[in-house]
């Protein structure tokens, strides 16, 4: 009964999970081709990368409904490369999104210059190559996998087919850096938007402004707003997993495994739904092609209902009307 329950939660979360993020990934498109904004290639990437999430986890909602299972062991290992290279890529996605908007504030004359397409495309290759090097690790290196678990376990999980060692690694190399790194980040904005500010007031009270508005810096408030709310949401999502994870890897008996199996990783992953939601919300152009999308889908599902017949309105002619006795004669 647990575990279809689990099931369930798992089946709606993969399924708002990809539509969230394909949507997103189109309205990113869209404004790709009008902007050609190198920036957005990153939040492209994020939304591809927690769209892959979402799928892999369709793989984990039908063990769920399928147990037991007692899947072999090159399934598991294979199966849960899929889920940690796809979560990787997202956490590492996050983190060059941050470092776009921190280059963007710190170097604005230079950012166009720096961002080309080649380098963009180097690092988003880059990111990916690293995401599957921590992802297939244990295929790479068999020492990584538990070879001696007897019985064999009903469903694929971190904890029954890796090694402590492998899943430390993953956590203090892979998660607290990139925590560190976000917070470094935010207080380098913080201390560039504080100078800006202080510039800003510097000019007014010399009466230099000729009150024209502070883009600049209205522009860096909306950068670090976004890259605070990212951060809140990947600690708020991920920190208890992680945390419970390392205690459970340390000292297997202090910890219960299950609250870490269907709530914490629960949590985790919905930091992959989180992030096309900030966007949708927090981005004027993201939310403007959305609703350019809903309109375009609203007015095909009405020509589709209506035959594709054209009625007379604005910008259209009547249709000539033509008189049954007319054709009788």
């Amino acid at each position: 009964m647990a575990s279809s329950a689990v099931g369930a939660i798992l089946a709606v979360l993969a399924s708002l999970i990809i539509t969230a993020n394909v949507l997103v990934a189109i309205a990113l498109l869209r404004l790709i081709h009008k902007s050609d904004s190198k920036g957005l290639y990153f939040v492209l990437n994020l939304a591809v990368a927690d769209a892959m999430v979402g799928f892999t986890v369709v793989g984990l909602v039908i063990d769920e409904f399928s147990q037991p299972f007692y899947p072999p062991q090159i399934f598991c290992v294979l199966r849960m490369a899929f889920v940690i290279s796809s979560s990787a890529a997202s956490i590492l996605s996050l983190i060059m999104v941050a470092c776009d908007r921190h280059l963007a504030i710190r170097k604005p004359f230079h950012y166009f210059q720096m961002m080309t397409g080649l380098r963009v495309g180097v690092r988003l290759v880059g990111l990916w190559l690293v995401a599957a090097t921590i992802g297939f690790l244990p295929v790479l290196i068999p020492a990584f996998q538990k070879t001696s678990a007897f019985p064999r376990p009903e469903k694929c999980s971190f904890f029954s087919i890796f090694q402590p060692a492998y899943m430390l690694s993953v956590f203090c190399v892979g998660f607290f850096p990139a925590l560190f790194l976000f917070i470094y980040l935010y207080c380098d904005m913080l201390k560039i938007a504080a100078v800006h500010v202080r510039h800003i007031r510097e000019v007014e009270a010399a009466g230099l402004a000729g009150g024209c508005p502070p883009s600049r810096t209205t522009s860096d408030m909306k950068a670090m707003r976004t890259v605070a709310i990212l951060i809140g949401c990947f600690t708020l999502s991920w920190l208890p997993f992680f945390i419970a994870s390392i205690i459970q890897t340390v000292c297997p008996g202090c910890f219960p495994y299950k609250v870490i199996e269907h709530y914490l990783w629960l949590m985790g992953l919905g930091n992959s739904l989180l992030n096309p939601l900030l966007y949708s919300l927090w981005q004027k152009d993201v939310r403007q092609q959305l609703s350019q999308l809903a309109a375009g889908l609203k007015k095909k599902v009405l020509l589709r209902l209506g035959n594709g017949r054209r009625f007379p309105g604005r910008g259209t002619k009547s249709l000539p009307t033509v008189s049954c006795l007319r054709l009788q004669d």
